[in-house]
């Protein structure tokens, strides 16, 4: 996939449980577990259903809303925008949400 357009809801539902890496500097990463994938909108026939993505991480102190490289070895790298929810039970929990 080789851009945000080309990223859809039914890309990523099968991904669930799998491993990503978010990355907020060339070298530091975290490892990221996509733990979500829901519509958040009405789909329409001339564009993609709006969809959010929910990312778990260790519970560390979170990282502040930004854009991050967020990489998959099979979905390649993308830079996303990423929002802190907050800490669950398991870690800390990012949303990043597709128009």
């Amino acid at each position: 996939m080789d851009s945000l357009a080309d990223l859809t809801l039914d890309a990523f539902r099968p991904r669930v449980g799998e491993r990503f890496r978010i990355s907020s500097a060339p070298a530091s990463a975290i490892d990221a577990e996509l733990i979500d994938v829901c519509a958040v909108g009405a789909s329409r026939p001339d564009r993609r259903t709006p969809f959010a993505l929910h990312f778990r991480t260790a519970l560390i102190a979170p990282l502040p809303q930004a854009i991050y490289r967020v990489e998959h070895d099979e979905m390649g790298a993308h830079d996303i925008f990423l929002v802190p929810v907050g800490p669950d039970a398991a870690g800390m929990v990012y949303e990043a949400i597709f128009t």
